[in-house]
This record gives structure tokens, C-alpha cells and sequence, in this order.
């Protein structure tokens, strides 16, 4: 049997060393837990995303009585982006989360759905999308969706590591 290691980098900065872009794009998804609707669960997510020609679009979780039909803060920013403009990667991600205390001390990390939703984003681009996740004590900076899901499922899964169905 083979085994092997796999290393996740992840930066932990201070607020004072983001850069500008990064600072506002926190603050955009800060700003985004104030639109999300948690009735059911109290928890609000924001996440806001930075698209390659600049822009920032929003998202917050939008929960539902039937908990399966509930969307993350994640995708409903980059399903937004995506459908208005298809042709803009999307370069940036930065989530942070809220509860009826306030702003989280720690880091809240996204979903196994998001984070597939972001790998794809990173497959479809060919590019990288770093990931920002904001906690008022803590900041973490991944440089790759992928150093979320390691052992991701992306297209090239399906069409080419020459494994066959039997």
C-alpha cells in the first residue's frame, strides 16, 4: 500500500497586513450577513467575491422552512456573478459570519457544497480563487480553493484519468 501526505498552506495575517482590496472585501461580506436570511438557524453568513474586472458582488445565506432548499452565502454570490457576467472569473473570496452575538471570533470555513461550487470556479477559469475567511480575533488566507478540497471532483474527472465504469 502507498501512502502519501497532503499539505494545506494557510495564512493567518493581521487585519493591519491585508492588502487594500483584501480590507474591503471583508468589510463587503460583513456588510452581506446584515442580508441574510436566518430565521430558522440565528447564524448569518456574508461572503462577497471580487471579480477579475474589479467588481465585488455579495451574498448572504437564504434559509427556507424545507432546510434542503436553504443556499449558502458562497453560491448565492457566485451563482449572482456568474449569471449576470459569465465571462468574469471570479479572483477572490472573502466569508465571515455572524450569530446573535455578533461577528464570529473565529474564522467560520464554507460548506463541502461551496467548496466544490469554488473548486469548479477555479477549473473553469483556469485560475486560482484565494479565499479570505474573516473572524474578529482570527484571519485566514488560502492562496487556492483547492487547499480547501484537496482531493477534489472537477471535469477532468470525468473525462480523462482513463478510468472506466464497468
Amino acid at each position: 500500500m502507498k501512502e502519501f501526505d497532503i499539505t494545506l498552506h494557510v495564512e493567518q495575517p493581521l487585519l493591519s497586513e491585508l492588502t487594500a482590496d483584501e480590507r474591503e472585501l471583508i468589510d463587503n461580506a460583513v456588510r452581506a450577513t446584515k442580508n441574510a436570511n436566518a430565521k430558522y438557524s440565528g447564524f448569518c453568513v456574508g461572503a462577497a467575491i471580487r471579480l477579475a474586472d474589479g467588481r465585488i458582488v455579495i451574498g448572504a445565506n437564504q434559509e427556507n422552512a424545507s432546510f434542503p432548499l436553504s443556499l449558502c452565502a458562497e453560491r448565492t454570490a457566485i451563482f449572482a456573478a456568474q449569471a449576470a457576467s459569465p465571462e468574469q472569473s471570479v479572483t477572490t473570496i472573502a466569508i465571515c459570519a455572524r450569530n446573535a452575538e455578533g461577528l464570529l471570533r473565529e474564522p467560520v470555513t464554507p460548506c463541502g457544497s461551496c467548496r466544490q461550487v469554488m473548486v469548479e470556479m477555479e477549473d473553469r477559469y483556469s485560475n486560482r480563487l484565494k479565499v479570505l475567511l474573516y473572524g474578529t480575533e482570527k484571519i485566514y488566507r488560502l492562496s487556492s480553493a483547492r487547499d480547501l478540497l484537496p482531493l477534489c471532483f472537477v471535469d477532468a474527472n470525468m473525462h480523462g484519468s482513463g478510468s472506466k465504469t464497468h
